[in-house]
């Protein structure tokens, strides 16, 4: 079915009319993708910080987060960032006056950002660590949640820029605790998303760890943990529809009993039945995934899916989570991050629980070994119409640059995606490495400049932050969608997408949470390759709907609106 011209209009943003096929540059042989550090142009010259350099304590470590959002609606994606505080002003139980701020930057639609923390009310409190975003009360305007080592916030968007703390109201501060990770989703398909927050370490700030054989590192002294340390409980709370929560972790048979070291987790319908399942990276252990039983409840079945560990059946520092359809065959696979000397697993979904770790044939394996990662991401950043991966790296002790061969400040790394799970590594052509190697932990994905090609923001522990600009990613044709759920699920969070061109199918789901405490940009990117058109477009919404749509032209930004597409049932 075609769809008609005055829908087509309508369904696009305002302002992308100008968004055509004169946009796109020819298509070279190998889809080259290049970086450019822009960071300073576009003003985001700011440094995030998390304790003290020397990192005495575990709680100093693990950096922060970030997100993309379009806070004010106008069609161009904003830029929050999560910040520490100072060692002193956590001991002494400082929240807010003397902490640096977190950051809230809105974008100027010209390359630029304008810092607008103060005036829109989202300074923070706390040590800050990760942060998530969705429309949880579905008036069309993007939320945040922070987490913390402290109190964790919830920010209602108000609609005229400004943000309101109705954390206390809506019941999920969740105490004096240490939250990293969280994910927005509707497990009960109720319209209204509900959200799971990861925690890492029981943490006492008055009785902290100083010694002990966690304390040590290649024979150097090093910040205690997390072995040795108790580990915090995960909670998941139920949208109640009414702007509050209700913790439901025990009776949604979600427990953390073992106590594991969460860090990131994300909602992601691994069996394609509708309902979202709860993966959790855990650090220094098994990772979890619950089943989504359809009856409001859970089971926790990540040994019997093959995702706890590794291939040997070994546990691991998991630390992020990319997820995506590598294999275009309609389910998501998922890649974690680890600690050095270690290598990275990628496991790959055929299908109904069962997955497979195949880090090494996907030449993954060996590169990764030296590398301590946090952040990852998987996205088509060329335009080719395979998934690329990005993955944020950075050691966790300072120290560490004192061992040979092992360093502090490490690279990132890019590897481009081709077909039969095969990776390479283009971190070089890409200029990755022509960067000042940081300490990096939290990283982003979003077309910022709404050019056609995915960009990356890169957080790095007491150190500058990095916005690189793709500067070759849409040598290749490309489409972005931005889905809104209605009357429910307004962020649309769980919908699957299915492109189909000439070429092939592509698969893409909207999703909230995973990587390392950040959020990516919620619009669907699908780089097309040489395809101008997209044969059909089927949409599943997170409430059962299909809405279809047909010849599509490339080049576009589209929102669509559940139901008022054609082909719709």
């Amino acid at each position: 079915m075609h769809i008609d011209m005055p829908l087509l209009f309508r369904i696009l943003l305002p302002g992308f009319l100008l968004l055509s096929g004169s946009w796109v540059r020819a298509i070279s042989q190998d889809h080259q993708v290049t970086f450019q550090d822009v960071s300073e142009a576009a003003g985001l010259n700011i440094t995030t910080t998390c304790g003290t350099i020397e990192k005495r304590f575990i709680v100093e470590g693990n950096g922060s987060g970030c997100a993309w959002i379009d806070y004010d609606n106008d069609g161009w994606m904003d830029l929050y960032i999560v910040n520490g505080i100072s060692l002193e002003n956590l001991f002494e139980g400082e929240t807010d006056a003397s902490r640096a701020p977190n950051f809230l930057f809105k974008n100027n639609a010209d390359g630029t950002f304008t810092e607008v923390t103060r005036s829109a009310g989202v300074r923070g409190s706390g040590l800050g660590n990760g942060v998530v975003a969705a429309d949880y009360d579905n008036d069309g305007f993007i939320d945040l949640f922070i987490t913390n080592y402290g109190e964790d916030l919830l920010y209602r968007n108000n609609g005229n820029g400004t943000f309101t703390n109705v954390t206390g109201s809506a019941n999920v501060g969740g105490g004096r605790r240490w939250s990293t990770g969280a994910t927005f989703g509707d497990y009960d398909r109720d319209g209204w998303v509900d959200l799971y927050v990861s925690r890492y370490v029981d943490f006492d700030l008055q009785n902290p760890p100083t010694g002990g054989a966690s304390c040590n590192y290649r024979g150097l002294p090093v910040m205690c943990g997390p072995l040795g340390l108790k580990g915090a409980p995960d909670v998941l709370y139920r949208n109640l529809g009414d702007g509050t929560f209700r913790e439901v972790t025990v009776a949604a048979r979600v427990e953390d009993k073992k106590l594991g070291y969460g860090f990131a987790a994300v909602f992601e319908d691994l069996d394609n039945d509708g309902f979202p399942e709860l993966f959790v990276t855990n650090d220094a252990g098994q990772n979890y995934l619950y089943q989504n039983r359809k009856d409001g409840t859970f089971q926790e079945l990540a040994l019997l899916a093959g995702v706890a560990y590794n291939r040997e059946g070994r546990a691991q520092a998991n630390m992020g989570v990319a997820l995506g359809d590598v294999g275009n065959d309609g389910f998501t696979d998922l890649f974690v991050t680890t600690f050095s000397e270690d290598y990275y697993p990628l496991f790959r979904s055929s299908g109904n629980f069962n997955f497979e770790e195949i880090s090494f044939q996907a030449r993954l394996g060996k590169i990764t070994i030296p590398y301590l990662g946090w952040a990852t991401i998987f996205a088509d950043f060329d335009n080719d119409g395979a998934l690329d991966l990005f993955m944020a790296n950075g050691h966790l002790y300072p120290q560490a640059s004192e061992v040979e061969s092992l360093n502090y400040k490490q690279q990132d790394l890019l590897f481009r995606g081709s077909a039969g799970f095969r990776f390479a590594d283009v971190s070089g052509a890409a200029g990755l490495t022509r960067l000042p190697p940081k300490s990096s932990r939290g990283a982003a994905a979003c077309d910022y400049d709404n050019d056609g090609d995915l960009d990356l923001v890169v957080l790095a522990i007491d150190d500058t932050l990095t916005l690189l600009r793709n500067n070759g990613g849409n040598s290749g044709q490309w489409l972005q969608l931005r889905l809104v759920g209605r009357p429910g699920n307004r962020s649309a969070i769980g919908a699957k997408v299915k492109v189909v061109t000439g070429d092939g199918i592509l698969h893409r789901r909207v999703r909230s949470g995973g990587n390392y405490l950040s959020h990516n940009d919620l619009r669907l990117h699908f780089g097309l390759g040489k395809s101008e058109q997209v044969d059909r477009i089927e949409i599943d919404w997170p409430g059962g709907g299909r809405e279809t749509l047909e010849k599509i032209e490339a080049g576009r930004i589209l929102t669509i609106i559940e139901g008022e597409s054609t082909g719709s049932r």
